[in-house]
């Protein structure tokens, strides 16, 4: 448990680089711009001096305590730190008894929860009384959610905001943030390339803290220079990070190399290389749900009916990535590209659809043949809206001689299956009913 008063605190230059930088405005705060933006709903609470009891819920590193701090240094609120770990039932009510205290006093209290999640519900129940009656303003902590372990009584009077992962960009921006400031790295001349700073960006996985102290790390260890200057090479930060610097600018040519690579790695069936490339991507810190997405495409595109659970299994791989997340979904996306790289193939979706919308696109306002509108009103009927209609459930074989592309496109044939896999029978069935279809129109004829 921690009081502070946030108006005479000193930098403690011999504390974690992620202390040292924490903002003390808004302005200064990076990440989390649904809420603090322009017009975010917490920014706005705050400028109206509306700051009421609230559960911040989010992964670690993205700036809850920051937040927290922030919101007691723009109310002029006495802030007091309260770790859910190591704190009970008496620790509560000391807390408690200090912020009756100060609001007889006048002073606000701001009581900072973090991982308030793992308080019991007993303990969770000390609180109620204190917000209700107003002697705190209680701002928790937790990356679980707040519907499973908060109670319901003490969540239904706090406001859940859900902070996100803060991206690359904001990563990059905080690292800058560090090397420039003085409060940081910014008294060093330190020398650090511009894809080691995104490396380590993709390492934290969207926890600033993790990054800073990634940053930290990797500059203590660095390489001293004549002039006094440290450098930080790419070795040292494989030493700190444990994992080599693979990556590549996602947004760079290296970056559509690679995924061509596994996409024709599976097209070509042949496992050993797609897993590779996957490898590649994976420990280059590409986003995984980019490469199911990918996956989920190839399935249709390259495999189609020939193997329809390769769809499935592709979208379950894609669902398993946001259960897992990285790097527990790494063998689900594996799975999914060993299979798909063993599936029979076949491009008779995509070269079919292809030839479809070329055709529809010169061809926009080709009207609807009559006898497959919907003539759903007398005038529409009046106009042969669905004249000569033939019902396909009405005949044995549910099939009929009804055209139902327009007259310009009649006999044109888009979906021309390989078969190959599963397309075998469809080839097989698609000729048979084709068979059938001309010999009724050889009978109305």
């Amino acid at each position: 448990m921690e009081q502070l008063s946030l108006f005479s605190e000193e930098i403690n230059m011999s504390a974690p680089l992620a202390s040292r930088l924490r903002p003390e405005s808004l302005d200064d705060y990076i990440g989390q711009k649904h809420l603090v933006g322009p017009g975010g709903a917490l920014r706005q609470m705050l400028e109206k001096d509306m700051i009421s009891s609230m559960i911040f819920w989010g992964p670690p590193g993205v700036g809850k305590t920051t937040l927290a701090r922030i919101i007691a240094h723009r109310t002029r609120s006495s802030f007091i730190d309260f770790s859910a770990v190591t704190s009970g039932i008496k620790e509560i009510k000391d807390v408690m008894k200090r912020a009756e205290d100060h609001r007889m006093m006048g002073i606000k209290t701001i009581v900072f929860v973090d991982e308030i999640h793992r308080f019991n519900k007993a303990q969770q129940d000390a609180f109620l009384p204190y917000v209700e009656k107003g002697s705190i303003i209680l701002i928790g902590a937790t990356t679980e959610n707040p519907s499973f372990e908060i109670n319901s009584a003490l969540l239904s009077r706090c406001k859940v905001f859900v902070l996100q992962s803060l991206t690359e960009q904001d990563m990059i921006q905080l690292l800058h943030n560090a090397l420039s400031s003085s409060r940081g790295l910014g008294k060093s001349a330190i020398n650090i390339e511009e894809r080691l700073l995104r490396a380590i960006a993709v390492f934290a996985d969207g926890d600033g803290r993790m990054a800073l102290n990634t940053l930290d790390m990797a500059v203590l260890n660095g390489r001293i220079e004549p002039d006094g200057s440290i450098t930080v090479p790419a070795e040292i930060l494989e030493q700190c990070t444990g994992k080599k610097m693979l990556l590549y600018d996602k947004n760079g040519e290296e970056h559509y190399n690679l995924i061509s690579a596994l996409h024709k790695s599976m097209r070509n069936s042949d496992p050993d290389a797609a897993i590779y490339w996957l490898a590649r991507m994976l420990e280059a810190g590409e986003d995984p749900l980019y490469i199911a997405r990918r996956l989920v495409r190839f399935a249709s595109e390259d495999v189609g009916i020939a193997d329809s659970q390769a769809l499935q299994l592709a979208v379950a791989a894609y669902q398993a990535c946001h259960f897992n997340g990285m790097p527990e979904c790494d063998v689900n996306l594996a799975q999914a590209v060993v299979y798909l790289s063993m599936a029979p193939k076949s491009n008779a979706l995509y070269a079919g659809y292809n030839m479809a919308k070329a055709d529809a696109k010169n061809m926009l306002t080709e009207p609807v043949p009559l006898q497959i509108r919907n003539g759903v009103t007398s005038l529409m009927q009046e106009l042969h809206y669905g004249e000569g209609y033939q019902y396909a459930h009405d005949t044995e074989e549910k099939l009929t001689a009804m055209e139902c592309l327009p007259d310009s496109l009649r006999g044109k044939e888009y979906y021309q299956p390989a078969g190959r896999g599963a397309e075998a029978e469809v080839k097989e069935r698609l000729a048979q009913v084709k068979a059938f279809k001309k010999s009724l129109q050889e009978k109305e004829t």
